[in-house]
């Protein structure tokens, strides 16, 4: 029989110790829970690295790659970044970092703690690759530079966004402004870059707007294919033997709404059948990966259904005022 080294087991010992349960010895089924409950949260935090660590060179290829070295710009912080950086001359790694502080902040607001650091690690991540890895012109095709440049770019805040993190902050922006004026996050997104490109259009041609438009929209559409063509809003089912336990996550540490139907398991080899919840619930896209590494650490087993959903009237979606 493998025993558990000593030191894990004096770290368990004070992490599961009951309140008023000093002398207690853990059980052999919470120190498995215990220890599972490690490699789960160990390996969903290598696999968001790995996916951010992705998205920061992928994107930072398309900034330093393409679009910058030809004067091209991007929607979001990205293209503001880029459009003060061709027309005052500083560099692009100190803009990126300094411009989306802001969203960082706003992001711990309304996301929470563990979307905010990963936030500012990935920004960081990317302001240093930006600042530090030089990267080849590849092409002086403008329209090449324009679909690539995005091509690139999007897939990198996508890859970003499946680590649980974004490198452009606007989205955030988007999210706060949505719920403070009762519009779809699309509308603002969509109003954000009109000022962008119309100052493009205006400091630099119109020529380099028009196709920093291109950019915009192949930028875009690589984002939504990244992440699978998900929405602003998720609409999630999701079908357990442990209902209870999702249901207290769903609704106290990620403080949404839950909507609870009464079903009846129907694939049973002995063709019984019996009564189960169902829990359903609607997140943005941000939040998925918190939903899914919380509902697998509690039930591995549970059956998930995810669909897109264009847009919520009422019901509880984000968290409560003091929060997002």
């Amino acid at each position: 029989m493998v025993r558990t080294p000593e030191f894990i087991n004096s770290w368990l010992l004070r992490l599961l110790r009951p309140a008023h349960g000093e002398g207690k010895i853990i059980s052999a089924y919470r120190r498995a829970k215990a220890l599972r409950e490690i490699r789960i949260s160990g390996f969903t935090l290598l696999r968001d690295m790995l996916f951010i660590t992705i998205g920061v060179f992928s994107a930072a290829l398309g900034l330093k790659g393409f679009l910058l070295a030809n004067h091209f710009i991007d929607g979001g912080a990205t293209g503001i970044s880029l459009l003060i950086s061709i027309l005052t001359g500083t560099p692009l790694y100190l803009l990126v970092l300094v411009i989306n502080i802001p969203f960082v902040l706003l992001g711990f607001k309304l996301i929470g703690k563990r979307f905010a650091i990963k936030t500012a690690v990935a920004i960081g991540f990317l302001s240093l690759v930006v600042g530090v890895v030089n990267f080849p012109e590849i092409t002086h095709d403008n329209l090449l530079i324009a679909f690539f440049g995005g091509f690139f770019l999007g897939a990198g805040i996508g890859m970003a966004v499946r680590g649980g993190a974004v490198i452009d902050g606007t989205e955030v922006l988007a999210i706060y402004l949505s719920r403070k004026f009762g519009t779809t996050i699309g509308d603002i997104i969509v109003i954000f870059n009109i000022f962008i490109f119309s100052a493009a259009a205006y400091f630099l041609e119109p020529e380099i707007a028009l196709y920093s438009m291109i950019t915009y929209l192949a930028a875009s559409k690589t984002l939504d294919f990244v992440i699978e063509g998900i929405e602003e809003y998720i609409g999630v089912t999701i079908i357990s033997a442990r209902p209870d336990e999702i249901r207290e996550m769903v609704v106290n540490e990620m403080q949404k709404g839950v909507t609870i139907y009464q079903g009846k398991r129907g694939y049973l080899r002995n063709g019984a059948s019996y009564d189960t919840e169902i829990i359903f619930t609607v997140i943005t896209r941000l939040e998925l990966n918190k939903l899914n590494s919380e509902v697998n650490r509690i039930d591995p087993n549970a059956f998930v259904v995810m669909s897109s959903v264009k847009d919520t009237i009422g019901g509880v979606i984000k968290k409560r005022p003091h929060k997002h």
